[in-house]
């Protein structure tokens, strides 16, 4: 790791044909970042992410004309210490950064341009491909101005203020692979058609409960990793033709509006490794996840299933290490999560699941025996 300051470092800033500068990870105590990065004309790549640079964001960072990436990002927002745009603001910072194909200003204070801000990117920076604004002061509504943007592959705003719907030329950003807007204050109905794009990867829409939404007929061969509609106001069933998503690997509709049975075809999605469908209004059984061998995680809680868990559902899975089912109507037999191993004979393991299963079902009857009388 690399500390203190570089404003005197006549060796890095004499490197006049740099063309790539990665600096991430260090700790420069909180210092501006220096004005003399600006002389070096050759950057294509700069990453000074996460780094403690802090105050304003110098203007001669716009004297880089030849920039492709710039990473100005944090993980923490440091409040007081965070890094500004105010002057120059965003608009000065990029109007000559034409060639930037990914910008990455999360925890950047943008405030000084709080709604304008769709406005100066898609007219400076044609080319852009990634953008990713989280937490960065900034409000809404998303202008139709970034209907511009055809090249976008990865969006990432999550920007608190936003409170407004997503636009409906949303629909047609079709080279997205990841888009998350996480806990934007969405409101209105989220385009169905975004859900069935062959090429997005990630969607996260999680933390905007007043967004509506429901999920639409998956295309076969759907390239679907990663779908997190948590905290959203989605309503309706699971689709059978969810069982087309084969490369999904972590699936999260916890405390959602979800309900309907889950379907059998969520059998065919053998990359699963994570599972939340709490805290909705599911009803049936629940399908086998005996074929799900990379399951690590499974939470079904506060939902109407019932019926019997077979013990077969959950045989031979060796990654899983939680599995939640609280709150629900389950009877009969309790099951035993796996096969039994010399260590589990030796603890028992089995018998002390079965048990743990059997104080939670007393207790959730004594509760409800409580409430009826």
């Amino acid at each position: 790791m690399i500390s203190g300051e570089i404003e005197n470092s006549n060796v890095l800033f004499g490197l006049k044909n740099l063309e790539s500068l990665n600096i991430a990870g260090n700790d420069f105590h909180f210092t501006q970042i220096p004005s003399r990065f600006g002389s070096l004309a050759s950057l294509s790549y700069l990453n000074l992410s996460n780094s403690g640079f802090s105050g304003q964001i110098p203007g001669e960072l716009s004297h880089l004309t030849s920039l492709e990436v710039l990473d100005l990002s944090s993980f923490f927002p440091f409040e007081n210490r965070a890094l500004k745009l105010e002057n120059p603001n965003l608009d000065m910072l990029v109007q000559n950064l034409t060639r930037l194909r990914c910008l990455y200003l999360d925890n950047v204070n943008i405030s000084s341009q709080k709604f304008d801000w769709s406005q100066k990117l898609s007219s400076s920076l044609p080319n852009l491909e990634v953008l990713s604004l989280s937490d960065c002061d900034l409000s809404g509504p998303l202008d139709d101005s970034l209907e511009k943007l055809q090249s976008l592959s990865i969006i990432h705003l999550a920007l608190k203020n936003l409170s407004a719907p997503i636009p409906d030329f949303f629909a047609k950003f079709k080279n997205l692979t990841v888009m998350n807007l996480a806990s934007c204050s969405l409101i209105g109905t989220f385009p169905e058609k975004v859900l069935q794009w062959q090429s997005l990867k990630i969607l996260d829409l999680s933390a905007n409960k007043n967004l509506k939404g429901s999920l639409p007929d998956f295309p076969m061969n759907g390239s679907l990793q990663s779908l997190v509609l948590s905290d959203t106001n989605f309503f309706g069933g699971i689709p059978v033709s969810i069982g087309n998503l084969k490369n999904l690997s972590s699936i999260d509709f916890s405390r959602s509006n979800f309900s309907g049975k889950i379907p059998e075809s969520m059998e065919k999605l053998t990359q699963l490794v994570s599972l939340d469908l709490s805290s909705n209004n599911f009803i049936g059984q629940i399908p086998s996840f005996q074929k799900y061998k990379n399951l690590s995680h499974v939470k079904l809680w506060r939902n109407g299933l019932s019926g019997m868990i077979p013990p077969p559902h959950f045989q031979d899975l060796l990654k899983l290490v939680s599995v939640d089912l609280r709150y629900n109507k389950f009877n009969g037999e309790y099951l035993h999560l796996c096969s039994p191993c010399e260590k589990c004979k030796k603890y028992n393991f089995p018998i002390i699941i079965s048990m743990v299963y059997l104080l939670i079902s007393l207790i959730h009857r004594y509760l409800h025996w409580i409430h009826l009388i």
